[in-house]
C-alpha cells in the first residue's frame, strides 16, 4: 500500500495534480452555497486550500510555484482581453465622472491601509492581503505576492492569510455599504426608476431606426449620394426607399429621391432630429411593413469570420456596388452601431444586410458567416500576448528613491498587453476575437489553480495565525478598509454628483470588482443600471488594485 501513501501524502506529480483537482472540485462545489442570498463563488477554493494545507497535505515546493504563476498569468491575461475593448472609451462622456469616482474609491482604500498599517504596526505586506481581501480582488493579491518575491525572492504566507480573513466580512461590507446609503438619503426606487426613464435617450450613439417621408423641396429629384454629400457629417444609412407607387427598392448613390418618397433611414439618437428637420416628417410605420411590401428583399445578420477583413473599413467593400445589397448596422458585443463606410469592422461582428436572397449568399461568402471559425480558439495570440506580457513584466524601470528596481511582474505585464492587444490588435490585422465562454473558460481554470495553490501554501500555521498572531483584528481592518472609502465615495456621489442610486450600486460593485455585489445590485434595481455602472469603471479599477498592491510592497516594505 505505499504507492497509496504515496499518491495521497507524497509530493510527486500524480499527488500534486489530484490535490489541485480535489481543492478546486470541492471549492467550486462549497462556492454554491449561498448564506442571507449571497455565497463566495470560487473563493471557496481558497478557504478549501487552506484548511487541506492546515491539516497537513503539501505539495512540492516547485510545481506549486510553477502552478501558481501559471494560473495567475492565464487569469489576468483573459481578464485583460475581457475589459481590453471597454477600456479606453470607458473615460468619454458621463464614464469620465464615474471613472474618477471609482479612482477616489481605490485610493481611499490604499490611503486607509496605509494608516492603519502605521498605527497598528501590521507589517504592510499583510495590509495589502487584507486590502486585497476587504475589495474583494484576486489580481490584487497576485500582484502583491509577486512582487514581494521580486523584491526578496521568498514568499509571505501573510498576505494570503491577510486576503483570507478578510474576504467574507469584504463581501458583506459593500452589500452593507450599498444599503447605508439607501437609507441615509431615503432613495425611492419608483423615483430612481423614473429618472432613468427620463435619460434613456440619451445614448446617441447606438443605431435607431426611423421612417421618413421626403418633404424639404431641396433635396428633390437628388440622388442618394448627393442628399449624403450635403449632410456628411452626420451618421445614417438610407436602407430601403419606398416610391410614390408604392415600389420598395434597395437604393444605391444614383437612385433618386422624389416628393413624398418613404424611406427607412438606420440613423444615431443624435442625428435623428436633424434627419428629420433636412429630410421631412417622420411617419409611423413598423419596420415589419417595410419587409411585407416586397417579398424579394430579406433581411438577415452576418458574422464576420475571415481575418482577412480585421481592421477593413466597411466602405472599401462595395458591397452595395458589387451585390446589390445594404448594410444598416453592424453589431459589436452586443451594441447596434450605424453602418457608415468609415466603420473599422473586426472578427466576431455581426453584420445587418438587407437584399435579396441570392445577393445575401454572395455577400456571406465575402464575411466568412462560420461560426465554426469564431469557436476555434485563436491559440496564437494568446501565447503571443502572453509571452510579450512576460517580457514587459520582467523589464526593471529604475526610479528615484526607490531601492529595488520596479516591475509590473507577471500580473501586471500580461495583463497591460492583453488590454493593447484586444484594443487596437485589429489596426495591425491581428485576429485576436475570442468567444465569451472560451475567455470565461481560461479565466476560471486561472483563478481556480492560483486560488487552490495560495491556500494550500498558506494553510499551515493558519489556525494560529488567527488565534494567536492577531488575525481577528485583521477582519475588523478588512471590514474598515471596505467601509470607509464606499461610504465616503458613495456620499460624494449621491450628493454633489447627483447619481442615480442605480448606477451608483454598479459604480460601487465595479470599484471593488466583486460579482456577488453586481449580482446584489441587479436583484434589487430590477434593470440594467447596475451592470452599466459596473462595467464602465471596472476595466479602470482592475488596472489600479493590480498596480496599486505592487506599489504598496515597493514602497513600504
Amino acid at each position: 500500500m505505499s504507492w497509496l501513501n504515496e499518491l495521497l501524502w507524497g509530493e510527486g506529480i500524480a499527488h500534486s495534480v489530484m490535490l489541485l483537482a480535489f481543492v478546486i472540485a470541492a471549492g467550486i462545489q462549497l462556492g454554491k452555497i449561498k448564506i442571507f442570498g449571497i455565497s463566495l463563488g470560487i473563493t471557496f477554493v481558497l478557504f478549501v486550500g487552506i484548511l487541506l494545507g492546515q491539516i497537513g497535505f503539501k505539495m512540492n515546493h516547485e510545481v506549486l510555484h510553477f502552478m501558481k504563476e501559471f494560473g495567475l498569468i492565464l487569469f489576468v491575461y483573459s481578464v485583460g482581453m475581457q475589459v481590453g475593448p471597454g477600456f479606453f472609451s470607458s473615460f468619454k462622456k458621463g464614464g469620465i465622472t464615474l471613472n474618477m469616482l471609482a479612482c477616489g474609491i481605490v485610493l481611499l482604500g490604499v490611503a486607509t491601509t496605509i494608516i492603519l498599517h502605521f498605527v497598528t504596526g501590521v507589517p504592510m505586506a499583510t495590509m495589502v492581503g487584507i486590502l486585497s481581501g476587504a475589495v474583494t480582488n484576486t489580481p490584487g493579491l497576485g500582484a502583491a505576492q509577486q512582487a514581494y518575491n521580486d523584491v526578496f525572492g521568498t514568499t509571505d504566507n501573510t498576505i494570503a492569510l491577510g486576503y483570507a480573513v478578510a474576504y467574507p466580512l469584504g463581501v458583506v461590507g459593500i452589500i452593507l455599504s450599498l444599503i447605508v446609503i439607501r437609507y441615509v438619503f431615503r432613495v425611492s426606487f419608483e423615483k430612481e426608476n423614473e429618472a432613468l426613464n427620463a435619460t434613456e435617450g440619451k445614448n446617441t450613439n447606438e443605431a435607431k431606426p426611423i421612417s421618413l417621408m421626403v418633404k424639404n423641396p431641396a433635396i428633390f429629384n437628388k440622388s442618394v449620394g448627393e442628399v449624403s454629400a450635403l449632410i456628411e457629417n452626420r451618421d445614417f444609412v438610407i436602407s430601403r426607399i419606398s416610391h410614390v407607387n408604392n415600389e420598395v427598392e434597395i437604393p444605391s448613390s444614383t437612385t433618386v429621391l422624389c416628393e413624398n418618397d418613404k424611406i427607412f433611414v438606420i440613423t444615431t439618437e443624435r442625428d435623428a432630429e436633424a434627419l428629420r428637420t433636412f429630410i421631412g416628417e417622420e411617419i409611423d410605420m413598423d419596420r415589419k411593413e417595410w419587409i411585407r411590401k416586397d417579398s424579394q428583399f430579406v433581411n438577415r445578420r452576418i458574422l464576420i469570420t475571415k481575418s482577412e477583413l480585421n481592421g477593413k473599413r466597411l466602405g472599401t467593400l462595395k458591397l452595395r456596388n458589387l451585390y446589390g445589397v445594404n448594410i444598416t448596422r453592424v453589431n459589436r458585443s452586443g451594441v447596434d452601431l450605424v453602418a457608415n463606410p468609415n466603420l473599422t469592422l473586426q472578427v466576431g461582428d455581426r453584420v445587418n444586410v438587407v437584399g435579396t436572397e441570392s445577393a445575401i449568399e454572395s455577400v456571406e461568402k465575402v464575411l466568412g458567416n462560420s461560426m465554426k471559425r469564431l469557436n476555434e480558439p485563436n491559440l496564437l495570440f494568446i501565447f503571443v500576448g502572453i509571452f510579450l506580457g512576460i517580457f514587459l513584466g520582467s523589464i526593471p524601470f529604475v526610479f528615484p528613491g526607490i531601492p529595488q528596481p520596479v516591475k509590473l511582474g507577471l500580473a501586471g505585464g500580461p495583463l497591460i498587453v492583453s488590454i493593447l492587444i484586444s484594443r487596437f490588435g485589429y489596426k495591425y490585422k491581428l485576429v485576436t476575437y475570442t468567444t465569451m465562454s472560451a475567455n470565461l473558460m481560461l479565466r476560471e481554470i486561472g483563478i481556480t489553480l492560483f486560488l487552490a495553490c495560495v491556500g494550500i501554501g498558506a494553510g499551515d500555521g493558519f489556525i494560529d495565525t488567527i488565534v494567536n498572531n492577531g488575525g481577528l483584528s485583521w477582519i475588523g481592518y478588512g471590514f474598515a478598509i471596505t467601509t470607509i472609502p464606499l461610504l465616503i465615495i458613495g456620499t460624494i456621489g449621491r450628493y454633489f454628483f447627483k447619481l442615480n442610486y442605480f448606477t451608483l450600486m454598479g459604480l460601487i460593485a465595479g470599484s471593488t470588482t466583486d460579482p456577488p455585489a453586481l449580482a446584489y445590485a441587479n436583484m434589487t434595481a430590477g434593470n440594467d443600471a447596475p451592470a452599466v455602472g459596473y462595467a464602465t469603471v471596472y476595466p479602470l479599477t482592475m488596472f489600479l488594485r493590480v498596480l496599486t498592491a505592487q506599489l504598496l510592497i515597493l514602497f513600504f516594505v
